[in-house]
């Protein structure tokens, strides 16, 4: 196994996990093995990882009983119109906000921060003007808000489907690794990309369980086995849908994630977040509209890793400027997931961009 939670001398980072973490060295190679290629056979798991395909099976298993870690799946930027809206809120009515938002099938995440606004939503919709409405009205409209500004998403670099928590070698990821769209993608606009109601129930079946069987899938959505492999196999090849093996960070070490606002000079955006998605911090990475053009959340190690990553910031992008950062207090919501105070996955809102 490598160094991926170790020290790494390009972040000057200590990613050493604290005692009593609930997410072993093991089970995080497990994870990782299912970040890359989330439906695999166990089998294949297994020789990858050079254990038997049942002991892989058995703590896969047992991650996903507690909550500790989840398989799911999710429509792609390519698809979805998204936006990222910062909410302010009266100090009494953050938790009544914070829950109204966090049950909208629409808003695929919550985060409740620390920094220049109380909680970050983001949303998604087929189009720009459904997505306005919703915003203006399903969340404008809740009592004890200050106000609301939303960016919208521009195009994504990198995001959670992508992130790896490289607690496997580089060979065994490549043993596993599947062929995958380009991680840059243009946010839909339209709705010209909007699935067909039979997609969308597959990509339903899939969010609670990204490792459903074909039969299981076909039921879920009204549809034969075949049918349902092959419209599958099209949204997976055609980037329209996405799979993410995900699990809770603060059990695994990483108990700190910040939202940046950041502006880098126009000429320079596509090179510079290109180079910053495929930084191990950076979750997810794109640009937006409004004065600063990208957004950037980042998983750490605490928050004595802030000061650090922002030097390797200053020292490898000298143009770049951050202009904000909030901590995540809590994450009650992680795209469709619902989450207890230590990221462990308790139950699920199935998302819907075509429904409010």
């Amino acid at each position: 196994m490598n160094e991926g939670l170790g020290y790494s001398p390009e972040s000057g980072m200590n990613h050493t996990m604290p005692p009593g973490s609930g997410i072993s060295e093991q089970d995080l190679a497990v994870i990782d093995a299912l970040q890359v290629a989330p439906r695999a056979p166990w089998s294949r798991i297994g020789q990858a990882l050079d254990i038997d395909a049942t002991t892989a099976a058995r703590r896969w298993e047992r991650l996903r009983a507690d909550g500790s870690a989840w398989l799911t799946a999710y429509v792609s930027a390519r698809v979805a119109t998204v936006g990222f809206v910062e909410v302010r809120c009266r100090p009494k009515f953050i938790d009544q906000v914070s829950a109204a938002a966090t049950a909208l099938p629409w808003v695929f995440s919550v985060d409740e921060t620390a920094g220049d606004f109380d909680l970050m939503l983001s949303v998604g919709a087929a189009d720009l003007s459904t997505l306005g409405r919703w915003v203006r009205d399903g969340i404008g409209g809740l009592r004890g808000i200050r106000s609301t500004r939303m960016r919208l998403g521009i195009t994504l670099y990198g995001e959670g489907s992508d992130w790896r928590v490289r607690a496997i070698e580089p060979a065994q990821r490549a043993e596993l690794s599947e062929p995958r769209v380009s991680s840059r993608t243009a946010y839909g606009t339209h709705g010209l990309n909007q699935l067909s109601l039979e997609d969308q129930a597959l990509v339903t079946a899939l969010h609670g369980d990204a490792r459903m069987g074909y039969t299981a899938l076909g039921e879920a959505a009204g549809i034969s086995e075949h049918t349902a492999r092959r419209r599958m196999h099209r949204m997976l090849r055609d980037g329209d849908v996405l799979l993410r093996c995900d699990f809770a960070y603060p059990q695994a070490g990483l108990p700190t994630m910040v939202i940046y606002r950041m502006s880098v000079p126009q000429a320079q955006l596509v090179a510079t977040a290109a180079e910053l998605a495929r930084m191990e911090q950076v979750r997810m990475c794109a640009s937006v509209s409004g004065q600063h053009n990208l957004q950037v959340q980042v998983l750490l190690h605490g928050l004595g890793g802030v000061d650090p990553f922002e030097a390797v910031l200053a020292e490898r992008f000298p143009d770049l400027e951050v202009k904000d950062r909030a901590v995540v207090l809590h994450t009650p919501k992680r795209m469709g997931w619902l989450l207890d105070q230590h990221g462990r996955a308790v139950d699920r809102v199935p998302l819907g961009l075509y429904q409010p």
